[in-house]
């Protein structure tokens, strides 16, 4: 891909970014002049007054229990959907269970699952926001890697077989191949979920550092500045997530995005 050709392809985002912010800036100075919308420019001046220290303190905390629920959770709906391809007869139940997780309130059982596993130590992740990470992208991997192990080319699979492997070779020499696209697709979906899943985690309180906390406050003391430039932010780190999957997925699969271009 040309540079012209990557900057038509950035082009549109990058207007799009630029007439939101105009609107931004046009209806707080005018229609909403009386709210307390903050303009893009007092944003940015609440964010430099902040400073690094101020969200490296928070978004520290928040990333790393992002990033342990996205493991935890992602690394259990892989061994499930592996194992709904070994054992079969078990499909059905690990569907039932990927779904009743999407399924579950996330604000009716936080209170919950904060009560089973209590409070942080001060300035420790929490584990409730672990947990909320890691249900908020359980169903989408597992139903994406579903799909992507069934994707296997059936003669190749057939191939195996004549050779005399079972249904773990035909999972490891074939099908795993086969559903990179999805899993890797999967997972740029999950990313920015697990960020949210351990930002609201960290509402139920019991914490004195992270994203959570720091909104909370926020909105208590009507700092309106800050809490759209914390904001702000969780959508960077969500969208630099969501970023990095899609770079790990034109590395790991490269195969797929011509299959795309060429379709075109």
């Amino acid at each position: 891909m040309t540079a012209a050709e990557r900057l038509r392809g950035w082009a549109p985002g990058a207007i799009g970014i630029v007439v939101l912010v105009a609107l931004w800036w046009v209806a707080a100075a005018t229609v909403l002049a009386d709210s307390t919308l903050p303009t893009p420019g007092g944003v940015v001046r609440a964010l430099l007054d902040d400073g690094w220290s101020f969200y490296a303190a928070n978004f520290g905390v928040t990333i790393e229990e992002a990033v342990r629920g996205f493991v935890i959770g992602n690394g259990l709906a892989l061994a499930l959907a592996s194992l709904v391809l070994l054992v079969p007869l078990l499909e059905r139940v690990v569907m039932q269970v990927a779904v009743i997780s999407y399924c579950l309130p996330l604000v009716a059982i936080l209170p919950i699952i904060y009560i089973v596993i209590g409070p942080p130590p001060s300035g420790e992740p929490s584990g409730t926001a672990v947990v909320l990470a890691g249900l908020s992208v359980f169903f989408t991997t597992v139903v994406g890697a579903v799909l992507g192990l069934r994707s296997a080319d059936r003669a190749s699979l057939d191939v195996v077989t004549v050779y005399g492997g079972g249904r773990w070779k035909q999972l490891t020499k074939v099908q795993l191949f086969a559903s990179l696209p999805s899993v890797v697709s999967a997972l740029q979906i999950a990313a920015p979920a697990a960020v949210l899943g351990a930002i609201l985690g960290e509402y139920i309180g019991g914490m004195d550092r992270g994203v959570g906390p720091a909104l909370v406050n926020a909105q208590q003391s009507l700092a309106s500045e800050r809490a759209w430039g914390i904001a702000l932010v969780c959508a960077l780190v969500a969208g630099a997530g969501y970023a990095l999957f899609g770079l790990v997925a034109r590395w790991v699969t490269p195969w797929a995005g011509g299959r795309t271009e060429g379709a075109r």
